[in-house]
């Protein structure tokens, strides 16, 4: 069975980094593209960030220069290395997969997603 799972999320304080990843099993992220999302308390879903098969990356400005998305084909894992968090970035952080063919004739990467983990809660405290 084709899944992604989330990991290393936890407690930090501000200013503090963390490095979280997704691992796919059952399928290889050489064809797929990711994404990273969050949601906070109360709010809804944010997309993070995105990395194409052929290694494009793609931030919103609310976390670009301090978030940074990665592969490691060879682990088969995405990683999603957060830098300077503020108490504003607690939330839940998933990851989720589509693949590339499904992406290649729209207008962004990561619009058609298939495979979503059950997310890791990354908590800054002030």
């Amino acid at each position: 069975e084709a899944q992604v799972v989330e990991s290393g999320g936890g407690l930090v304080q501000a200013g503090g980094s963390l490095r979280l990843s997704c691992v796919a099993s059952g399928f290889t992220f050489d064809d797929y593209n990711i994404a990273w999302f969050r949601q906070a308390p109360g709010k809804g879903r944010e997309e993070i960030s995105c990395i194409a098969s052929s290694g494009g990356t793609y931030y919103p400005d609310s976390v670009k220069g301090r978030f940074t998305i990665s592969n490691d084909n060879a682990k088969n894992t995405i990683y999603l290395q957060m830098n300077s968090l503020k108490p504003e970035d607690t939330a839940v952080y998933s990851c989720a997969a589509g693949p590339t063919w499904a992406n290649d004739y729209s207008d962004y990467p990561c619009k058609y997603l298939k495979l979503w983990g059950q997310g890791t809660l990354v908590t800054v405290s002030s």
